[in-house]
């Protein structure tokens, strides 16, 4: 345990005293530029849905599309440990969060894009995908949680009470999935998340968001999902904090799909 913490402090402190260039574009002297950090500030987020998608998925939505600039910030937070990243990489996930219709919250702006109900007026739980502890104990940290923990504390400097839930553990080794099919993604993870009795007793009552930094296939959130479920608990959706641009589902689409589901009483989850 030794090692992995400190490789974090090192890292925290050489963020705080060593001149950087932008993480996402290269701009000499500031971690993430004015344009880069608008990338990132939530202006894009909306609904995304792989295709095919797994089956169980909540409905998700994504704060940035995974390209460019966007891309490059979450690789280097995520693979070379630059943690002062995930406080811009936090407030996409938290608009992300924000523009889900089933919470009802006020938009990132603070207007009443999501229904107009009172922020706070019930909790929201950011339950974090978790990462393999041997992949935890290589980086040094764990890249989705840490950006949930920073999504939670700007949810809540807008009058949001949320929090972060580590509700899930992996059950089993599962493969890297970097390389794998959507096919092979689905049957890699299945059945590989448990809700954990404790997390499960301390997310009751709390309107359950599913996070983590990407969707590409849906299967890890999907699986996530079905475990929180299992354990009880209500999954409201899901939201991460970028997906690939072709998965964002357009604002029409989005009316005709809600629009389905209730004529035909079918579900598009």
């Amino acid at each position: 345990m030794r090692g992995p913490r400190v490789r974090e402090w090192w890292r925290e402190l050489s963020g705080l005293v060593l001149p950087v260039d932008c993480a996402g574009c290269g701009a000499a002297r500031v971690s993430v530029c004015p344009d880069c950090r608008e990338a990132l500030g939530g202006a894009g987020a909306g609904r995304v849905r792989p295709s095919p998608a797994p089956r169980g998925l909540p409905a998700v939505h994504a704060g940035a599309v995974y390209a460019d600039a966007v891309r490059e910030i979450v690789l280097a937070h995520k693979e070379r440990g630059a943690l002062p990243l995930a406080g811009p990489l936090g407030a996409a996930l938290a608009a992300a969060v924000l523009s889900l219709p089933s919470l009802s919250l006020p938009s990132l702006s603070g207007g009443a894009g999501g229904g107009g109900a009172a922020a706070g007026s019930a909790e929201v739980a950011l339950v974090p995908v978790p990462s393999a502890r041997h992949r935890t104990r290589a980086r040094g940290h764990d890249p989705a949680r840490r950006i949930a923990l920073a999504a939670s504390a700007g949810l809540r400097g807008k009058g949001v009470s949320a929090r972060v839930v580590p509700v899930l553990g992996l059950r089993r080794r599962v493969a890297d999935q970097a390389a794998l099919g959507a096919r092979e993604r689905r049957e890699n993870v299945a059945g590989a998340l448990v809700a954990g009795p404790s997390g499960v007793r301390s997310a009751a009552g709390a309107r359950i968001v599913v996070v983590d930094d990407l969707i590409t296939t849906g299967a890890t959130l999907a699986e996530a999902a079905r475990a929180l479920r299992a354990g009880g608990l209500r999954v409201v959706g899901g939201a991460v904090v970028a997906a690939p641009a072709e998965s964002f589902v357009p604002a029409e689409s989005f009316v005709r799909i809600r629009s389905t589901t209730r004529a035909g009483r079918k579900t598009c989850e």
